[in-house]
């Protein structure tokens, strides 16, 4: 299980979700740029700090890196749920004190959930294991997992070539 994202690792990786296609630092850059003040270099040590941890994975575009969610965010909220709710010492009581905090519009959610898996008639098997939402334990080499049928957009920027780590 992964630990929690950090505000600004949440911050990068809401963008990578969100386009769904690979980026580049800059671009992650300048659309934070439009909410905070913030050094190229901080953001180019969150995405590193994040392919380190297997969040994202990157491929090398001339001197700069064009990076890939590995997982979605919706992997990653299931993945912080299952860990809230196994290290519980009394996982019942955490299910009941949960649905209890949950809005009618969660509950119909979780129905709805229920009904797509089966569960709801008791006859659905076990999830497979990679449907926890956990990030491998190193980048894949594989291909991003929902690639962008637009061609990536050209660098511009010459600052970005030689920045990256490990380059």
């Amino acid at each position: 299980m992964p630990r929690p994202l950090g505000e600004l690792e949440d911050a990068v990786m809401t963008r990578v979700w969100q386009w769904n296609r690979p980026v580049t630092v800059r671009e992650v850059l300048e659309d934070l740029q439009q909410e905070r003040s913030i050094a190229y270099t901080t953001v180019m040590t969150v995405m590193d700090n994040l392919h380190q941890k297997g969040w994202v994975r990157r491929e090398a575009e001339g001197r700069a890196y064009r990076y890939t969610a590995v997982s979605t965010r919706a992997a990653y909220s299931a993945a912080l749920m299952n860990e809230a709710w196994s290290t519980s010492d009394n996982p019942a009581a955490a299910l009941v004190a949960f649905f209890g905090m949950m809005s009618a519009e969660q509950r119909d959610a979780l129905r709805d959930a229920f009904r797509i898996v089966g569960y709801d008639d008791g006859t659905a098997a076990e999830p497979p294991a990679e449907s926890a939402g956990r990030p491998p334990a190193a980048p894949s080499a594989g291909p991003p997992a929902a690639p962008s049928a637009e061609p990536p957009p050209a660098e511009e920027d010459s600052a970005e070539r030689g920045a990256e780590p490990g380059r």
